[in-house]
Formats: structure tokens, sequence, C-alpha cells
């Protein structure tokens, strides 16, 4: 298997290249630091074939976040970046879970967590989600949330195309309390959608 290359390497002037644009100065992008060293830390373990012993995992990756900082690095550069990560991670997985226990195994996991997120999809629309506690707390827009339920319908019964990066990148209005779906359980709900997709695709 090659070996993952996600930053530049050192110019011949012994100078290290960064491996993303930065924002401005006065704006706030991400960490440079914490960006360099968790992308370091996930090249060698994907390199060196690491066990269990501080393991990345395609969801650890999906799930990390930097803290803000002037004249970081460009958010929408990293987050392709680790888009793509996510996606070669997932593929490995799954190669090594049918390498490990067959091809069925593995069908038979895609078969168990598409049901569970298909029972919710058929809900009925405006019911697919519960709606905040809160009163004026912030919420998804629900015709926008169904809209994009709609079409995972198709994609996962009718072999109807959708990248998971329409879904990665899913933006919906804003609502306030009731008149909306909760934003954290959507949020989660979405997270399943593309590690089952990743692992598909």
């Amino acid at each position: 298997m090659h070996q993952l290359t996600m930053a530049r390497q050192a110019s011949d002037s012994g100078k290290d290249t960064a491996p993303f644009e930065r924002v401005g100065r006065r704006e706030h992008g991400y960490n440079v630091r914490q960006v360099d060293q968790f992308l370091a830390h996930a090249r060698e373990h994907f390199n060196a074939h690491a066990g269990d012993n501080g393991r990345i995992t395609s969801r650890d990756v999906r799930e990390m976040t930097f803290e803000p900082a002037r004249g970081g690095y460009d958010p929408r550069a990293v987050d392709s970046a680790l888009d793509r990560l996510e996606d070669v991670f997932a593929q490995r997985e799954r190669d090594a879970l049918i390498d490990a226990q067959g091809e069925e195994v593995w069908l038979a996991e895609i078969g168990r967590a598409s049901a569970v997120l298909r029972g919710r999809l058929h809900r009925a629309p405006g019911e697919r989600f519960r709606r905040p506690s809160k009163r004026n707390a912030p919420s998804y827009n629900i015709d926008d949330v169904d809209a994009l339920c709609s079409e995972l319908i198709g994609y996962l019964e009718n072999d109807q195309p959708l990248s998971v990066d329409v879904v990665r990148r899913a933006v919906f209005r804003e609502a306030k309390g009731e008149a909306g779906y909760e934003e954290a359980q959507v949020d989660a709900f979405l997270d399943r959608v593309v590690e089952l997709m990743a692992a598909i695709d």
C-alpha cells in the first residue's frame, strides 16, 4: 500500500513549507500547531500500520476539531484535506475487515447500519428529529433537513447518485426552538450517514 502523504516535504533550503495556505494575520483560522501535530500523528499511524495503542480511525478524523487562531491555516483547505483523509482511513478499515472476516461480514455490518438510518429517514416529514427543549435555542430548518433526507433515501434505496461531500457540507437555514429540528441530533445522525457512505463508496 502506498504511504500516506499529507504535507509537503521540507524545501531544499531546509525550511519547512506550510502544507496549507494561511488566513490573514487579523483573521482566525485553525491553530497551526494542532493541525500539524494531528496530521503528523495520523500519517505516522497510517504508514506504520499502528496497533490499537494510539490508533486513529476514520471517525477520529471526522470528529477532529481545532482551536481558532489568528493567522492560522485556512479552515476550508484543512477541512478538505481531512475529508480525503477520512475516506482513506475508511477504505483501509473496510479492507481490513473484509480480509479478517470476509466480505459477508462487512456487508452484514453495512446492512445493519443502513437499516438503522433508514428507520429514521422513513419517519414522516417534520417528525424525523426531535425539537430543541429550550424555546429560543437555534435549530435547523425542517424543510431543509427533510429535503436532504429525501436525497438520502434515494441514495440508500434507489441507487441515486449522491456524493458524501454533499452530506459533509450540508448547510441548513436557521430556525428557532420548536420551529426547527435539534441541531445536535441532526449532526449526530449525519455523522453516521457520512461514516456509512465513506465505507461504501
